[in-house]
């Protein structure tokens, strides 16, 4: 998040909601927004391809077709340029590409963003009023606008309005997405990624590269490495041999899961480390047992980049060991030595080599933590990024056109399937589905279909039906809703005797070409009543 959580509670006057079903994936933040709608009067803009229980609250409900985001925003866009709204001081003094994008939006008019997207040109104009005139706006997305062909264009879109409209270094504004695990950003910071270091320092920078070498005495490749969906590729075609899988259940997160099975199955050896055995550590050679939050010190990083004291509660069973002693062991026995004493140890390596975190130390993260950056002891952290200027300088407006989903609807196919969470469970199901209470509440998965799309397949609520893609088929309980338009399907993805990622996309063709995300969001179904 460029800003903090709290801000959307107490500064915000109008809050973007794109992409992200907050009540029920991020309950404590769509708390606060409900609650600066009702005591502060802020105004609500809702986008999504479902009705969300904070629809019923918004001022604007766009409910627009899985996968045309960019439209949307170009659209949104439009309307604020052709109506002298963009902040002229904010984009002259502080931005730099702005003719290239405004050449592009241009042709984006609310009327043809309609046939693209089916908002109703006139919700367009209000939604793009609404937020143009707030004098603090905030942004909030999820994996709804990510997970997507185009998930990389759709982000840069929303920078665009947030830049347009000069919504960017002040409390109550900016850009933020809503991370879907307790510590992604923080295995972000950490370097979990293909393509960086630590704090986001590029793999190919030869400086970079140099300063990781002298820190961890070891020669480092300069290549990028691979992200989880072209490692699973690369194992389908016995070009990746080995894979030890932390904390990670791709057998029920990866798309088109029969592909990742036959991937896995390829493989000479596989790993894996978690609490539970999972659908995947059942397919493992090895499994190392590993710990929860309660059974291990450390630090988490959450969404507003505030970095927290983790504490050990109670101590780990049987042979079950902390993640950072089960990696430091199979590390000395693969012949690089890492003899840490203790978590701190660890941490205080971390901030030697990380910039953003160089000022914090355990003793500074007692009580509410700290949000980078904090590049000195004497820095108190940064609620609010960009105050003054950006990492490059100068925001970079993105000229982006619209571009289809990677799998449309056909005549064999004609539905549009899109996916996500529920209140009541959480990411494979790993933790939640053996929660007695959780489980009850929904033991199992369903497909929610418009009354008009039910009524032509001759499908009543509660019938079983089969959800069939390219990739697969699954059998579900129908739920008739208006939540979703005619000719949209929704279900969810917890659920391993009817797992939604068994129908989803892996196709080249699919994958965000800079971000290599599937599109989880849209893929071409048929229903079929039993």
């Amino acid at each position: 998040m460029t800003n903090s959580i709290n801000e959307l509670q107490n500064d915000a006057q109008l809050v973007f909601l794109i992409g992200t079903n907050t009540t029920e994936n991020h309950p404590v933040i769509g708390y606060k927004i409900k609650s600066n709608v009702r005591k502060n009067g802020a105004k609500l803009i809702v986008a999504d391809p479902r009705s969300i229980d904070l629809s019923n609250m918004a001022d604007v409900f766009i409910q627009f077709k899985p996968g045309t985001d960019v439209a949307l925003i170009n659209g949104m866009m439009n309307v604020i340029i052709e109506e002298g709204l963009a902040d002229k001081e904010f984009i002259a003094n502080r931005t730099e590409g702005y003719e290239e994008m405004a050449a592009v939006v241009a042709k984006y008019t609310p009327e043809a963003v309609e046939k693209i997207t089916g908002v109703a040109a006139e919700d367009i104009r209000m939604a793009a009023r609404l937020y143009a005139s707030a004098e603090r706006a905030s942004i909030c997305y999820a994996m709804g606008l990510t997970q997507h062909s185009t998930g990389t264009d759709n982000v840069k879109s929303i920078c665009n309005l947030a830049l347009l409209t000069g919504n960017l270094g002040k409390p109550g504004t900016g850009v933020n997405p809503l991370r879907g695990q307790n510590n992604v950003q923080g295995a972000c910071d950490m370097g979990a990624l293909p393509v960086t270091y630590p704090a986001y320092q590029k793999v190919v920078d030869d400086a970079v590269r140099e300063k990781f070498e002298k820190a961890w005495g070891v020669k480092l490749s300069p290549n990028n490495g691979l992200t989880i969906t072209a490692a699973i590729a690369k194992a389908h075609h016995g070009e990746l041999k080995g894979l030890i899988v932390i904390g990670e259940n791709p057998m029920m997160s990866d798309p088109d899961i029969h592909h990742v099975e036959e991937a896995l199955d390829n493989l000479d050896f596989l790993m894996v480390q978690d609490i539970f055995l999972t659908e995947t550590a059942q397919k493992a050679d090895v499994v190392f047992p590993g710990v929860s939050f309660a059974e291990k010190d450390g630090t988490f990083t959450n969404t507003e980049r505030r970095v927290q004291r983790v504490r050990k509660a109670v101590n780990p069973r049987g042979d079950a060991r902390p993640d950072w002693q089960i990696i430091c062991e199979l590390s000395n026995r693969l012949g690089y030595s890492m003899n840490y004493n203790s978590v701190e140890e660890i941490f205080e390596e971390i901030r030697t080599v990380t910039p953003s975190y160089a000022g914090m130390t355990y003793q500074r993260l007692e009580g509410k933590g700290l949000q980078w950056p904090c590049p000195s002891e004497d820095h108190a952290g940064t609620p609010v990024l960009h105050k003054e200027k950006f990492n490059r300088g100068l925001g970079l407006f993105h000229a982006i056109e619209f571009k289809e989903a990677a799998e449309l609807p056909d005549e064999e196919y004609p539905l549009i399937l899109t996916t996500g969470r529920s209140l009541y469970h959480y990411h494979t199901g790993t933790m939640t589905r053996r929660a007695i209470a959780l489980d009850a509440i929904q033991p199992e998965n369903e497909v929610q279909i418009s009354p008009v799309t039910a009524a032509n397949l001759g499908i009543n609520d509660g019938d079983m039906v089969r959800v069939i893609t390219r990739r697969g088929k699954i059998d579900v309980k129908a739920r008739i809703t208006a939540a979703v338009s005619e000719n949209v399907i929704f279900t969810y993805f917890h659920f391993a005797e009817a797992a939604a990622n068994v129908l989803t996309n892996a196709s080249p063709e699919s994958l965000d070409p800079v971000a290599g995300i599937p599109e989880y969001k849209v893929a071409a179904a048929r229903v079929e009543k039993i």
